[in-house]
């Protein structure tokens, strides 16, 4: 899982900073694509705060706070067996990557630039633009909570098998259990 986690979150780092030099380099601040591509267009923002303007301004504190983040992260991957009682699956494991890799990527712009490039804007709703870092991170959770919800169902089914085989217990073919005869 090691792997899996290393090479998903390096990966998506280079993937992120790759896409925000592009736009940099070929968007003027605030340009937006001169078409959109049906539910968002591409406009280059350059963002000192959170979504949707919260802590404007703070791009340090920001900064600070998402290597805390990654940290906890990199923390959970390794003790993840004492916290949730079973081993990471690859779901886990790349969800993990992605949280760890898009709060690294936004953390990188903040130090570095002062602020975080932004530039996918959603047409069809009032949305913060957004980056492949927020992407990751989005969807890097949404990935941890659903297998997370898989090992949490594989581990009921375990102990369902492993009850019905206790002595005493017989089950049909369809694993319905039947009364002893006798």
């Amino acid at each position: 899982m090691l792997a899996l986690f290393c090479s998903v979150a390096v990966i998506w780092v280079i993937f992120d900073q790759l896409t925000k030099v592009y736009f940099e380099g070929s968007y003027e601040l605030g340009q937006a694509s001169a078409g959109d591509f049906g539910l968002f267009r591409f406009r280059l923002v350059h963002n000192t705060g959170m979504a949707w303007g919260l802590f404007g301004d703070s791009t340090f504190a920001l900064g600070v706070l998402s290597c805390v983040v990654c940290v906890a992260i990199l923390v959970a991957f390794l003790l993840w067996p004492r916290f949730a009682g079973h081993r990471l699956n690859w779901l886990e494991t790349l969800g993990l990557a992605l949280v760890f890799a898009g709060g690294l990527g936004n953390a990188l712009d903040r130090f570095i630039q002062g602020f975080v490039v932004d530039f996918i804007d959603f047409t069809f709703i009032d949305f913060p633009v957004f980056n492949v870092a927020d992407i990751g991170v989005t969807c890097g959770f949404v990935i941890i909570v659903i297998g997370f919800v898989v090992a949490e169902r594989s581990a009921s089914r375990v102990n369902e098998l492993e009850m019905s085989s206790e002595p005493g217990a017989a089950s049909n073919v369809d694993g319905e259990e039947e009364e002893p005869r006798g």
